[in-house]
């Protein structure tokens, strides 16, 4: 089954980082524990760390008209920063997995199936 692991954190520390220039080498060059066992282990599909909330633009059509607003949806302390696509037997092993992932001890790892699972 497959599992979208949406990796929340602190917008103000998310923020504060320094984004890498266009074509700068992304630092994924050194690897990352987390995702290197879960890549040998076959579960790791996909993920990426996200630029920050400030950068967002939520889209939204009423009425026919485009709507474009700068940053998220909402207002809130935490933003969604990064995601990660894992496919495992259970949603207890997806949780045991998020509740690995690094970002858990400052942030949320929120699990959820994929629809149809």
């Amino acid at each position: 089954m497959k599992y979208l692991l949406l990796v929340c954190w602190d917008t103000g520390r998310m923020n504060a980082l320094t984004e890498p220039e266009p074509g700068a080498p992304s630092g994924k060059e050194e690897g990352f524990p987390w995702v290197d066992d879960l890549q040998a282990r076959g579960i790791w599909k996909i993920g990426d760390q996200l630029a920050p909330a400030r950068r967002a633009r939520s889209v939204r059509v009423r009425d026919g008209k485009t709507l474009v607003t700068d940053g998220p949806f909402v207002e809130t302390k935490e933003a969604i920063g990064g995601f990660d696509l894992i496919e495992c037997d259970s949603f207890e092993e997806a949780v045991e997995i998020a509740a690995a992932h690094p970002n858990a001890e400052m942030g949320t790892i929120e699990v959820r199936p994929l629809w149809g699972n």
